[in-house]
């Protein structure tokens, strides 16, 4: 049976653009670099160039900063708990299983996405690493998530991971997937939940740019692309509220200028006007 076609199917153009960046930057395998990818990296080159000199940043200088804060706490993540699982949803083109896994060959390394993609992936990583797993895919907005999480050992602790995925999705959706993840994990004593996220530009004297380039992307990704917080603390409510524990926030202007080794340290509950953000989120359950 033909699985339906996903509403949300017009946000995997950006995995290859993300896909091509990634390799540009030699953190990726050539595998990972479409066509596809390559063009749309040449279409928005000139934007990306300016927005560097006069934002203070761009989509591809993000890219890197969130990609190395998620994959910096994963490492930590594994060193603390040998054991743990991963499951990276919407995971694209990321060349992150494939790095961990490795570094790392006995990690219980899963990825999901939506098919199309689930068989883009599947296919690349077999090109270089035979005994990849193949690339679940599900709805992440349905009980279809639950059946994911059974995938998993329950005695182990599992850190979730997603990356440029959550500015897709209004608060109500997000809300929804959070849940989702908190629920279908009650049966682990320890879940982790790895992201980063897009605040509003609200200390960024571009902001109005900003925001009209992310109407462009919303119309391009047929998405409801926006950008949910002004504020640390409005984030961390908001996480708990759908059933977290504890939430860090970790800003790259902070980040990046403190010791990298330890990546749990006190946050800042001001916005300091980075373009994006990383999340560390943990729920904690009763298991008995």
């Amino acid at each position: 049976m033909t699985q339906p076609l996903s509403e949300h199917r017009h946000i995997s153009f950006t995995a290859h653009y993300t896909g091509y960046i990634w390799y540009k930057m030699g953190i990726s395998h050539p595998v990972f670099a479409t066509s596809k990818g390559k063009f749309l990296a040449k279409l928005v080159h000139p934007l990306e160039s300016w927005a560097e000199k006069n934002v203070g940043g761009s989509m591809r200088t993000t890219l890197k900063q969130r990609h190395q804060m998620i994959d910096d706490h994963l490492s930590t993540l594994i060193q603390q708990h040998p054991d743990i699982q991963v499951l990276e949803i919407a995971s694209g083109l990321s060349p992150r299983s494939w790095n961990f896994r490795q570094k790392h060959p006995d990690l219980n390394y899963r990825e999901l996405d939506l098919p199309d993609m689930a068989k883009t992936k599947t296919a690349a990583l077999k090109m270089i690493d035979a005994s990849a797993p193949e690339v679940l895919t599900a709805d992440i907005f349905t009980a279809e998530l639950a059946q994911v999480f059974s995938v998993f050992n329950p005695n182990k602790p599992l850190v979730v991971i997603s990356e440029g995925l959550i500015n897709y999705f209004n608060q109500d959706m997000l809300h929804t997937l959070l849940k989702g993840i908190t629920q279908y994990s009650e049966n682990f004593a320890e879940v982790h939940y790895l992201s980063d996220i897009y605040p509003e530009p609200v200390r960024n004297r571009l902001a109005n740019f900003i925001w009209t380039c992310s109407k462009l992307l919303k119309f391009m990704s047929r998405s409801a692309f926006t950008f949910h917080f002004q504020s640390p603390q409005q984030l961390t409510n908001f996480f708990q509220h759908a059933g977290f524990d504890s939430v860090q926030v970790n800003q790259p202007k902070q980040y990046f200028n403190k010791d990298h080794s330890n990546p749990s340290s006190t946050d800042i509950e001001e916005h300091l006007g980075d373009l994006v953000w990383m999340i560390h989120a943990v729920k904690k359950n009763s298991v008995k």
